[in-house]
């Protein structure tokens, strides 16, 4: 199922797209005046141009790129983010570098990819008990290491 989405690009980089035909996310590009240079272990947000309308009952994540993770170290914080469909401010990136190195973040940089989502709503019924599984309340690593 796919969604028509509106779209404002205050950029001069081109509209996210997928890379591939079975990919799951979009490129998003950093929008930078001038390069921006990451410390290790610095944070920053940095922004990318980009406004949309998500429609009702969609979210998107913002999640990392992997050839970013393993080259150069960097990921996405609070991954992954959450944009609500009632957002319309411009999307921002957390950018986190965990490398030993400084990492240096130029204009169209890709830096991110966006995944659009399906969101469902619940309803909470107010019981006094849950039922029973296997599982139970066993939580981390209660299944062991092998």
């Amino acid at each position: 199922m796919s969604a028509t989405v509106q779209i404002v690009n205050n950029s001069h980089h081109p509209l996210p797209s997928y890379a591939t035909f079975g990919a799951s996310g979009m490129d998003i590009r950093a929008f930078l005046a001038t390069p921006m240079q990451l410390e290790p272990m610095q944070r920053v947000l940095i922004p990318t141009g980009l406004f949309i309308a998500i429609p009702e009952n969609w979210e998107v994540q913002i999640r990392p790129r992997s050839g970013l993770a393993i080259k150069q170290g960097l990921t996405c914080l609070n991954t992954p983010g959450t944009i609500d469909a009632d957002y319309r401010g411009e999307i921002k990136v957390i950018l986190i570098n965990l490398s030993s190195e400084v990492q240096i973040i130029q204009d169209g940089d890709r830096i991110a990819q966006m995944v659009f989502q399906k969101v469902e709503k619940a309803n909470w019924e107010l019981v006094q008990q849950l039922d029973n599984t296997e599982r139970g309340a066993g939580g981390f690593g209660h299944t062991g290491k092998q």
